[in-house]
């Protein structure tokens, strides 16, 4: 069918609903994962991978905020809002690249919430679109499946071995699902649970191709306790970084520390908004890294970084440790000053650190001292602030 080479590649990736079962305040692709929020992880393994040429997001009206904030820095088609169920939300997307000039030959859907997906499953997608107009991954089905009656009887027993369960990402060529979709809509059909049954209902050939196991739906509360508990074994390589960071104080009516405005009588000087706390923990995270500082990744003299909020910083860290298949498993932050007083700010200083870190709040301490009025800070001259990170990394040779 061609050369799969020449062909241009883009994938709808949807990430309008709301996934209630997955509990939390939010919805569960905006949950945070090993440090940044599930669709984030999903994007990026799209967005890297050599072969796809565009991503199109499908997101809900409502998310709007929370997406810019966890799509930032990656390179995306803007997003389109979807519909009320997923199928309006493909077609939404499939509209929007329509609209390219010129369109993709292949388009893959995906889920947001399956965000382990390999390169290597991604490249079988697109392979697989060599010989076949559709193709979805597929796992065999290993235990024996029985058909039941609405009284709890058992009425049968099927072949397993003609048996799949099916995932994402879904392959097509472009043109052939985009008119599946709109004659569907044309023809009121709105209940098609995953594109490969709308193909089906088109009378589009669906073949199959080898799905994996690790790429799986994150959909309850329970598969984010599994996943978070299986990673911890996982990632044995422990690592300790430590950050240090001080500003004068200048002029001004508050300081930012950890990411909270505290009134006070002067400000602190520096480049950005000064966040000497912020400022420590990004270096403890790099440092644990082994992967520079903070001055190398946002140098001083760059002048797009003048009066810059400091949580880009903690969450560019954050997401340094998220590539590397990471987990910040603590923070400890260490402020030194005779003023402002830190006590009445502690808890608010750990709740934001938390939510730009994406971790509980318990893996977060915010501690204050002073140096008895010894030195700059005994002077009432600046502050000065020490952190650690703990970081778990996966085992690499």
């Amino acid at each position: 069918m061609g050369d799969l080479s020449t062909k241009r590649v883009a994938v709808v990736v949807v990430a309008a609903g709301r996934g209630n079962r997955a509990g939390g305040t939010r919805p569960k692709q905006f949950r945070h994962l090993h440090g940044e929020p599930l669709v984030r992880t999903t994007l990026r393994k799209l967005v890297d991978h050599p072969q796809i040429g565009s991503v199109q997001p499908v997101i809900h009206p409502d998310d709007a905020a929370l997406f810019q904030d966890a799509a930032s820095g990656l390179t995306l088609l803007p997003a389109v809002n979807g519909g009320a169920t997923r199928q309006a939300s493909v077609h939404a997307g499939l509209e929007a690249l329509a609209a390219q000039n010129p369109p993709p030959d292949i388009v893959l859907v995906h889920d947001a919430a399956r965000p382990f997906l390999t390169a290597s499953l991604i490249e079988r997608a697109i392979a697989a679109m060599d010989t076949a107009p559709a193709a979805v991954p597929a796992l065999p089905v290993s235990d024996t499946v029985k058909t039941v009656d609405l009284a709890g009887r058992v009425t049968g027993t099927l072949d397993r071995a003609m048996l799949r369960t099916v995932q994402t990402p879904q392959a097509f060529h472009f043109a052939t699902l985009l008119d599946a979709h709109r004659r569907a809509a044309q023809a009121g059909r709105d209940d098609f649970t995953d594109d490969a049954a709308l193909a089906e209902w088109a009378g589009i050939t669906v073949a199959v191709f080898d799905g994996e196991a690790e790429n799986i739906k994150m959909t309850t509360a329970e598969d984010f306790d599994r996943i978070a508990a299986r990673d911890a074994d996982r990632l044995g390589d422990i690592r300790t970084g430590f950050g240090f960071d001080v500003h004068a104080f200048g002029d001004g009516d508050h300081v930012t520390i950890g990411g909270i405005a505290i009134p006070h009588s002067r400000g602190l000087s520096g480049h950005s908004d000064a966040d000497v706390g912020l400022h420590a923990l990004v270096d403890a995270i790099l440092g644990a890294l082994a992967d520079g500082d903070i001055g190398s990744h946002f140098p001083p003299s760059d002048p797009q970084w003048r009066g810059a909020a400091s949580d880009q910083f903690l969450r560019f860290a954050v997401q340094r440790v998220a590539a590397r298949g990471g987990m910040i498993a603590h923070l400890d932050l260490t402020l030194v000053c005779e003023l402002p007083k830190i006590g009445p700010h502690r808890d608010a200083m750990r709740a934001r650190i938390a939510e730009i870190a994406g971790i509980a709040v318990s893996r977060v301490a915010v501690k204050a001292t002073t140096s008895e009025r010894l030195g700059f800070t005994g002077r009432g001259e600046g502050i000065a602030a020490y952190a650690t990170a703990t970081v778990r990394l996966p085992w690499q040779e």
